[in-house]
């Protein structure tokens, strides 16, 4: 018995909350809306003034000529063919290609 009424009590608890806290539809798709026009009127100037200032302001970029030792510490080598050049460096992959097929030749 008293276990029922400890459940009746949630229920009615749980009703209560529910009958305090829902909205109508017209005003979740007001609130919907409400929520687009700020993501509207706030991503998109911070995305453009973003992108402005990527191409505007100069930056850093990789200096040329070899790395310092410390920056190419390999643990294990990388898995592919050119196992010592990263994904993207071009000239390294063009060098170990070359080197490779003089090997075979």
């Amino acid at each position: 018995k008293e276990a029922l009424a400890q459940i009746r009590a949630r229920l009615a608890r749980q009703k209560d909350i529910m009958n305090q806290t829902h909205k109508s539809e017209a005003e979740e798709v007001d609130e919907m809306w409400k929520w687009i026009k700020i993501s509207i009127f706030v991503a998109t100037p911070v995305c453009v003034l973003s992108v402005l200032k990527d191409q505007l302001v100069d930056h850093d970029h990789r200096k040329p000529g070899p790395e310092p030792d410390y920056m190419r510490i390999r643990n294990k080598e990388f898995p592919w063919e050119c196992s010592d050049c990263e994904l993207f460096n071009g000239p390294c992959w063009k060098k170990c290609r070359a080197e490779m097929a003089a090997e075979s030749a």
